[in-house]
């Protein structure tokens, strides 16, 4: 991960994507199975969402826990680091119900 020219866009760098921000506040709620998220993100393609899954796990901020069954079975929850950053997630999430209602 690049860090920015201001601590904002260091963290906006790391929650950008598609989907990031909404898969790390479902991670806070509980762990989830692959297929768990994907059926909770409908308008994100499978491609997408196991890039942004990668991508949070190598920023430190999810983990994947694999278990050695058939079919294998993969979860996915929030780290230290990620629990960190979920108040700020709401706190941006809370901001933009306000600034739609302003919209409307």
């Amino acid at each position: 991960m690049k860090k920015g020219n201001c601590p904002i866009d260091t963290f906006i760098n790391f929650v950008k994507g598609k989907r990031k921000a909404t898969i790390i506040l479902h991670l806070m709620q509980s762990t989830k199975r692959y297929n768990e998220l994907l059926k909770l993100l409908p308008d994100i393609s499978d491609r997408m969402l196991s890039k942004n899954l990668k991508e949070l796990e190598e920023d430190g901020i999810i983990s994947r826990k694999v278990y050695p069954e058939v079919p294998p079975k993969v979860e996915y929850s929030l780290t230290d680091l990620g629990k960190e950053i979920h108040p700020i997630l709401k706190a941006m999430f809370l901001g933009g119900r306000r600034f739609e209602k302003l919209m409307e």
